[in-house]
């Protein structure tokens, strides 16, 4: 279906995927009935394995009408070595909405599905914020410095948010998502963050920390994706229309560093400085990359 024209494409593939969100979310929503009124180990356990089937059949969905609609030419290297039996904490460069979508669409089923942390304000989105919360994404309330400097008691609440939900984990593994930019890259932002990388901006060590504070002795290792889009970022609809022409993904598998593990990023001074210049290190080798990418 790529010879037909692309606004023809997008209109096709919005209607699928709308589609498959709902019919996805159906069952989704019967298994977790099913889990709430049987709160049982055994019972919670399916309800827990079916709930990852059903969203790993959404991405897979999805990438049936990628692959029908368009003419994507992906070039991937690093997926051999993950393992779907083992826990991960996943990060990214952050470019495009088409980020999420693609992140899924090349790690699904080679990996246990992502599960992202999300602004709590989005679980109020129609049909797919009650989908995020039934499949158990954990929900971040944020205070800004100035808030926080006014309600001393609220510091920590975050890290207190990410063991309450990663503690859910502990039995399964698992794929914790976390794009450490915080936010897409645009010129504006990285002007005005005077970045000192190239591509990227600033990456935000915290959210990363907090996960291996609450979590680390599980984690298999970090998986670290380098996206570039030769083709300059893409809209959500140059996807929709069948007209994202290339994907490169670099996808490397970084072991942590046992000092890192258990550690309190926010009391622990000399920790959190010696795990931001570590952070800065790993995005630096990755402004390298995305240098040869684009050259």
């Amino acid at each position: 279906m790529a010879f037909l024209p692309a606004p023809l494409r997008g209109v096709i593939a919005s209607l699928l995927l709308a589609l498959n969100t709902v019919a996805c979310c159906i069952p989704l929503f019967v298994v977790t009935l099913f889990k709430l009124c049987l709160p049982f180990p055994a019972a919670r356990r399916l309800s827990d394995w079916l709930m990852s089937h059903i969203q790993e059949t959404w991405i897979s969905n999805n990438g049936l009408w990628i692959r029908l609609l368009g003419r994507t030419r992906w070039q991937v290297s690093g997926l051999e070595k993950l393992d779907y039996q083992h826990s991960y904490l996943v990060t990214s460069n952050h470019q495009s909405w088409v980020d999420i979508i693609v992140l899924q669409y090349l790690l699904n089923r080679k990996i246990r599905p992502l599960k992202f942390f999300l602004k709590q304000e989005l679980i109020w989105v129609p049909v797919i914020g009650l989908a995020w919360w039934a499949l158990g994404f954990p929900f971040m309330k944020r205070y800004s410095k100035a808030y926080l400097a006014k309600h001393p008691e609220k510091r920590g609440k975050d890290l207190e948010t990410t063991r309450r939900t990663c503690a859910r984990f502990r039995d399964n593994p698992v794929s914790i998502f976390n794009f450490a930019e915080g936010t897409r890259f645009t010129p504006a932002k990285h002007a005005e963050q005077q970045s000192p990388f190239r591509h990227l901006l600033k990456p935000k060590a915290g959210g990363i920390a907090f996960v291996l504070d609450a979590m680390g002795e599980q984690l298999e290792s970090i998986v670290n994706v380098t996206l570039h889009y030769p083709q300059g970022r893409p809209g959500f609809w140059t996807l929709l229309s069948g007209e994202l022409n290339e994907v490169v993904a670099h996808i490397e598998e970084i072991r942590i560093p046992v000092q890192f593990i258990g550690k309190n990023y926010d009391q622990d001074e000399a920790y959190r400085r010696e795990f931001q210049q570590w952070i800065n290190t790993r995005w630096e080798e990755k402004d390298q990359l995305l240098d040869q990418l684009k050259t």
